[in-house]
C-alpha cells in the first residue's frame, strides 16, 4: 500500500447543495422493491442458475412478497430467453407480479427482449447505457451528445416494439448507468431526452433509475446526487424515481436508505445482497429496518430460514453468520455481559407484559422472523452466569437462584475451558446434574422418609444411605427442612440453611417442583443443593441432602 494513496487517488468530488433537505427526513412507507436476484444476482454466480433453480427462486421471491421482479437479461443467450418465455407461456407469473428484463441500449438486443415478452400480461422493458466521464472518455470514446443519442434511439425502438404489441401493459425503464461517477446534470439531460420520447404521464409514468454503478463516495453524497437529480429533472411527477446501489465501499444499504429519503420511490438490489463485486443491496436488511422502525415493508420475512437456505441452495453461496438479520447467529450472545442484559429484557418485557419490543442487544424480535429463542443466548469461555441460567431455564424450566446461578457458571467455565468449543444445552445439563443432582455415589442417598407433628413441631424420620450402608435417621425442627437438617447432624454433617427457594415445573399433573436450598457449612464454606421431585416436599428434602453432599 501507498503511504500517500493521493498520488494514485482523487478524492471524489462532493455536490454543491448546501441546502439539501434529506437530513432532516425519516423513512415513513415502504418504497416499491424490485429483485435483480434472478439478473444481477444470476450474473454475480461462478455458475450461473439453471432453469430449476431460477424457477425455485422466483417462487421464493413471489412469496416473500416481491410485485416486481427482473428475470433475466434475454438477449444474453438461450438459457435466460427460453426461462423467461416460458414463466409467461406456462402461466407461472402472478396477476399482481410484474416482470422486467434489462438490455442495452441496441436495437437488435432491444427487439431480442420484446420477443422474450410476447404474450405477457404485464411487463417493464429496462434500457441503459452508461454515461459518465471515464466511461465516455476511455470505454467509448464518446462526446455527451453520441452518448446521448444512443439512449435517444433506445426510447425510440422501445416506444415502437411496444406499439407493435398492444395487449401487453408496457412500462418503459431507462438507467443512466454509472449515474454515481456521472456530472447529475447531464444525468438529468438525457433522461429528460428519453421523457421527451416516451412521453410518459403521472398515470402511466417511466421508471428512471440512478444506478450507484460502482461505489465511489460516502451515502451521504450520493443522497445529495438523488436530491439534486429530483430537484432538476422536469415532469417529476412523470418519472418513479428507482436506486440501484452497490456495495463497493460497504454501504450499499446506507446508500440505499438515504436515497430514499433523498426523494426515490423505488428500491433495486437482491434478497441478501448477492451482485456483482461487491454486492447488491441487501433487500432484506433494508426492508427489516424499516420494520424495527414500526414501518410495513410489505414484504412477508416471517420466515427467514426459509428465505436463507433457498438463496443458498439456488445461488451456491453460503450465508456468513454475522448477516443481519438472516445470519444464523445475529441473535445469539456468547459474552456475559449481552447475555445478562438479554436475559434480564426477556424477564422485564414478561413481568410488564408490554407488547413494544424492548430487549437489549436485539433491534427484532426473533419470533417475528421465525426463529425460536433457545438459540439466543449460548454458551462458550465467554459467558457468563446469566448465558448459563437462560440455557438451563430454557432447556429444563429451572429457575436457579442468582447466587446459584454463580456457583454453577464456574462449574460451565471450567467444562468450557477443558472443551475449548460451544457448549450444548446437553453439555450444560450433563454438569448440571453431575454436581447437583443425585448419584449412586454420592455419600447421602435418600431411600424414603416420612414426616409427623404440629405446626412448629416436626419430625423427620428418613431411612438413607450413608457411605453405602442403609441407617434410619431422625431429626425435630420447626419444619421439614430443619428436622433434615437436625437428622443429618446425627451423621456428623452440620448445617446451617441461608435461603430456600421452590417453584413448579410445567402444569397439570405432570408438573414437578425444584427446590433449592444454599446452606453454610461449620468451616463457614458455602454450598448449594438442588432437588426435583414431583412432590415439593421430597424435593426439598432432596436439597439439603444434595447440599450435604456437596459440604
Amino acid at each position: 500500500m501507498l503511504r500517500d494513496p493521493s498520488v494514485k487517488y482523487r478524492p471524489f468530488t462532493p455536490i454543491a447543495l448546501p441546502d439539501r433537505q434529506w437530513p432532516g427526513r425519516t423513512i415513513t412507507r415502504a418504497p416499491r422493491w424490485l429483485s435483480t436476484d434472478l439478473r444481477d444476482g444470476n450474473q454475480a454466480l461462478i455458475d450461473p442458475m439453471d432453469a430449476e433453480k431460477k424457477r425455485r427462486f422466483f417462487d421464493l421471491l413471489v412469496r416473500v412478497g416481491l410485485k416486481e421482479i427482473e428475470v433475466g437479461f434475454p438477449s444474453a443467450g438461450a438459457t435466460e430467453f427460453d426461462f423467461i418465455a416460458g414463466l409467461i407461456r406456462g402461466g407461472h407469473v402472478p396477476d399482481d407480479v410484474t416482470i422486467q428484463v434489462l438490455t442495452q441500449s441496441r436495437r437488435d438486443l432491444i427487439e431480442t427482449s420484446f420477443a422474450s415478452l410476447d404474450g405477457a400480461r404485464a411487463a417493464i422493458v429496462h434500457v441503459y447505457n452508461a454515461v459518465s466521464p471515464a466511461w465516455r472518455r476511455i470505454v467509448f470514446g464518446m462526446t455527451r451528445p453520441e452518448i446521448k443519442a444512443i439512449a435517444v434511439e433506445g426510447a425510440k425502438i422501445l416506444r415502437d416494439e411496444a406499439a407493435r404489441r398492444p395487449d401487453t401493459d408496457w412500462t418503459f425503464q431507462y438507467s443512466p448507468e454509472t449515474f454515481s461517477t456521472a456530472e447529475v446534470d447531464f444525468s438529468v439531460e438525457v433522461c429528460a431526452a428519453v421523457m421527451d420520447v416516451l412521453r410518459p404521464t403521472p398515470e402511466h409514468p417511466i421508471i428512471l433509475n440512478l444506478p450507484a454503478t460502482v461505489e465511489c463516495a460516502t451515502p451521504n453524497v450520493y443522497a445529495d446526487q438523488v436530491e439534486l437529480f429530483c430537484r432538476m429533472l422536469p415532469d417529476r411527477d412523470a418519472a418513479v424515481i428507482s436506486i440501484h446501489t452497490h456495495n463497493d465501499r460497504g454501504t450499499g444499504v446506507a446508500a440505499a436508505e438515504l436515497g430514499l429519503m433523498a426523494g426515490a420511490d423505488r428500491v433495486e438490489g437482491c434478497l441478501l445482497g448477492n451482485g456483482e463485486r461487491t454486492g447488491n443491496c441487501d433487500l432484506v436488511t433494508v426492508a427489516l429496518n424499516l420494520y424495527t422502525q414500526g414501518v410495513d415493508p410489505d414484504l412477508d420475512l416471517a420466515d427467514i430460514d426459509e428465505v436463507v437456505n433457498t438463496v443458498q441452495y439456488c445461488t451456491n453461496i453460503p450465508v456468513h453468520p454475522r448477516t443481519p438479520y438472516a445470519g444464523d447467529l445475529v441473535f445469539t450472545a456468547f459474552s456475559g455481559s449481552h447475555q445478562d442484559a438479554i436475559k434480564k429484557g426477556f424477564a422485564a418485557r414478561q413481568a410488564q407484559n408490554d407488547e413494544m419490543w424492548e430487549v437489549p442487544y436485539l433491534p427484532i424480535d426473533p419470533a417475528d422472523l421465525g426463529r425460536s429463542y433457545e438459540a439466543v443466548i449460548r454458551v462458550n469461555s465467554q459467558s457468563g452466569k446469566g448465558g448459563v441460567a437462560w440455557v438451563i431455564e430454557q432447556d429444563r424450566g429451572l429457575k436457579l437462584p442468582k447466587r446459584l446461578q454463580a456457583d454453577f457458571s464456574a462449574h460451565v467455565q471450567a467444562l468450557a475451558d477443558e472443551t475449548s468449543r460451544e457448549l450444548g444445552a446437553a453439555d450444560i445439563w450433563g454438569r448440571f446434574e453431575a454436581t447437583y443432582l443425585p448419584s449412586p455415589d454420592d455419600r447421602f442417598v435418600l431411600r424414603d422418609y416420612e414426616e409427623t407433628g404440629t405446626i412448629g413441631d416436626r419430625l423427620f424420620v428418613g431411612r438413607v444411605a450413608v457411605d453405602g450402608e442403609e441407617r434410619s435417621i431422625a431429626g425435630r425442627g420447626n419444619g421439614l427442612i430443619s428436622g433434615v437438617i437436625a437428622a443429618l447432624g446425627e451423621t456428623g454433617s452440620a448445617l446451617d440453611v441461608i435461603d430456600y427457594n421452590e417453584h413448579a415445573i410445567g402444569h397439570g399433573a405432570d408438573a414437578q417442583a425444584a427446590a433449592y436450598v444454599e446452606c453454610r457449612t461449620a468451616d463457614g464454606r458455602t454450598v448449594f443443593g438442588v432437588g426435583l421431585d414431583t412432590d415439593v416436599a421430597t424435593a426439598s428434602v432432596r436439597a439439603v441432602l444434595s447440599a450435604a453432599n456437596r459440604a
